[in-house]
This record gives structure tokens, sequence and C-alpha cells, in this order.
């Protein structure tokens, strides 16, 4: 049994040191995409770099002889997720989306979503002007026009330009904690958060703490996923699901 796992979150790592838990004799592959510079590396085997699309990927699944893919990519990886669907129907292989719940809004939030990181650096001046900034390196080009809000840029590897032109980076990994944050927020004298909508618990902690600063949380809405791609939302799902594509 082979089963390959598109990973880089959180909920892959755990998924493949719970399939090694579960069968040793599987093996059990993992798929980064190499945008970390130093990255938590899953149980099992591990694959650096992209498939070269679709067509790449579906030659992946017959050449590697994978019979179950899970797609444990992060919810706003995109594009990954597509090819997965596409690659998986081609090559005739089963497969599940591991999907980390959403968050929610909570009592006392004062929550902002928008459909787009652009959509949110053009809301965002009219929220605060000091803000905390925890979209990803990748995302902060979006933000590069915006000149009259202070940005705390929190990221894992130092991002490249463009960047906002008033920043301050902060190299961190999570998880974080709520003390952490509240400390952050008062710190630096941030009035307004902006996120993805990640889901999860490793980053949720900042949710806390601005909710309970009273500033305004401005959320981007996870992008659409492919239709007619089952999906479940814990590893244990994933590893019941296995077990049946196994027989």
């Amino acid at each position: 049994m082979h089963v390959l796992i598109l990973g880089g979150t959180t909920e892959a790592r755990r998924l493949a040191q719970a399939l090694r838990d579960a069968h040793p004799e599987w093996r059990v592959t993992t798929s980064l995409a190499g945008r970390v510079a130093r990255p938590l590396l899953p149980a099992g085997e591990v694959r650096t770099g992209g498939f070269g699309g679709a067509d790449g990927l579906a030659r992946a699944l017959r050449e590697l002889q994978v019979d179950a893919l899970i797609d444990a990519t992060h919810p706003f990886a995109g594009t990954i997720s597509f090819h997965a669907a596409r690659a998986a129907a081609t090559a005739h292989v089963p497969l599940l989306a591991l999907r980390r719940p959403g968050w929610v809004p909570a009592p006392g939030d004062d929550w902002h979503g928008v459909a787009s990181l652009e959509a949110a650096a053009e809301r965002l001046p009219a929220l605060g002007r000091r803000a905390f900034l925890t979209v990803g390196r990748l995302g902060l080009p979006a933000f590069a026009g915006v000149d009259d809000v202070f940005f705390l840029v929190r990221s894992v590897d130092a991002p490249d330009p463009p960047l906002p032109p008033r920043s301050e980076i902060l190299l961190a990994r999570g998880p974080f904690t709520v003390e952490g944050e509240r400390a952050l927020l008062r710190e630096h004298r941030i009035d307004v958060l902006v996120t993805k909508d990640a889901g999860g618990e490793a980053t949720a902690a900042k949710l806390v703490a601005a909710r309970e600063a009273g500033i305004p949380i401005l959320v981007v809405r996870r992008p659409a996923a492919p239709e007619g791609v089952a999906g479940v939302g814990s590893v244990g799902e994933v590893v019941e699901w296995v077990r049946g594509v196994g027989g």
C-alpha cells in the first residue's frame, strides 16, 4: 500500500505519523512544495518540489504506484488541490481531502470578511493604522501599495520584496500562545489584525488576543475547493478511509 500525502501542514505531518503507526508495512510519502526553507519533516518518505501541473502529478501517481492520494495542503494552497483532483481522475487513484475546519466568529469578535488579499488591502485603512499582518510571505505584495498603515509582518521565512513601505518583519513559527499574542498587540500598539481563514489551532491564539483587545479582524475568506472531492476534518477519518481503500 503506497499513500501519497500532499502536505506542508500540521495535519499532514500528523497524518503521516498516524499512518506509519497504524500500518508500519505501508509506504507513506509526503510531498512538500518547497516554499519553506526549513520545513518540519514528517514521518516516512519526503519529496520536495512541484510535479509539473496536473499531468505531471498523474504521471507521478502511476510511476510511484500510488494507491491512495491525500490532499492535506493548506486551505489557501489553491491550485494544487485542483491539480490533485484532475490527476487522481486521470490516473484512477482514490483521492480524499483533509481540510481543517475554518474559523468562525465568536461573541465579541469584530470580523470583516473579504474575498481576496487585494480586497483586504483596499479595506484595511478604514479599520486601523497599525496592522498585525499574518497572511504569509507570498501574500505581502498585495499590501505593498498601502503607505498609510504600519505593518507588523509575521512570517516563517524572510519575505522578498515588494513589501509594505512601513513594516517590521517578525520571523516566527507557530504554534503561538494567547499570552504571547497579547504581548505583541500591546508592544506594537496594534489596532487591526489581518489574517486568512487558515483554520486550525496553531495560529488561532491571535484571534482570542484581538477579541480581548477589542480590535477589528480583517479575514480573507477561503478560495473555492474542487467540486466532487470528498473531504474530512480529522486525521483519524483519513486513516480509516485509507484502510478501506486497501481492502
